[in-house]
């Protein structure tokens, strides 16, 4: 398995395709239908922002992604979702948007999401993705790394306990649940220390 960071730039169509299957499900109301979800991500999409796990023959395998004050894996403001959806359309995504947007913070590097093509599942590019993240959140001078997970991805979280993440708060979506597709999102954190 090869690892990239940044994300070669001749990937972004196909990373755009693997993050719409990974995370279609939560976004699909509010950024589908599907053909213009994958072109606003490919859009938005940052390579900087990431790390992606490679075949030997040059297959993607899975990216994770990192936010931080420069920047997110997939972002993107109110004019690029005006350029895919139109204005009406954009100001009504913005506002859904913006109930999931996530803080960064000084003290823990902030994971941005992480999927892995279905072919690849329970092959270790998870967790081999996850050790990347690690190394990259000390390089940046981090001690903790944070990261959130939907009750809805019950494999995502099992990983996450198994690299010893521990649950600090969860939020509850309450009537949202009805356009995201998940009730809570839970908020992990783990010491980079021991990683």
């Amino acid at each position: 398995m090869i690892l990239n960071h940044p994300i070669p730039t001749d990937c972004t169509a196909r990373a755009a395709a693997l993050y719409w299957d990974a995370f279609g499900p939560k976004l699909g109301k509010t950024l589908g239908p599907k053909s213009r979800g994958i072109a606003f991500t490919t859009r938005v999409f940052d390579p900087t922002h990431g790390i992606s796990a490679h075949a030997p023959d040059g297959t993607l395998l899975g990216v994770a992604g990192f936010k931080t004050s420069k920047g997110a894996l997939v972002g993107g403001g109110f004019s690029d979702l005006k350029a895919i959806f139109g204005t009406f359309g954009a100001l009504w995504r913005a506002a859904l948007l913006s109930l999931l947007e996530r803080d960064i913070e000084n003290e823990r590097f902030l994971m941005d999401g992480i999927f892995v093509s279905p072919k690849a599942r329970g092959l270790g590019v998870g967790t081999a993705l996850m050790q990347a993240l690690f190394a990259e959140g000390q390089a940046r001078g981090y001690r903790e790394i944070r990261l959130d997970v939907i009750d809805a991805n019950p494999r995502a979280r099992a990983l996450y306990e198994r690299l010893g993440f521990v649950a600090i708060k969860t939020d509850t979506l309450g009537p949202l649940r009805h356009v995201f597709g998940f009730s809570t999102s839970t908020t992990m954190v783990k010491p980079l220390t021991d990683a």
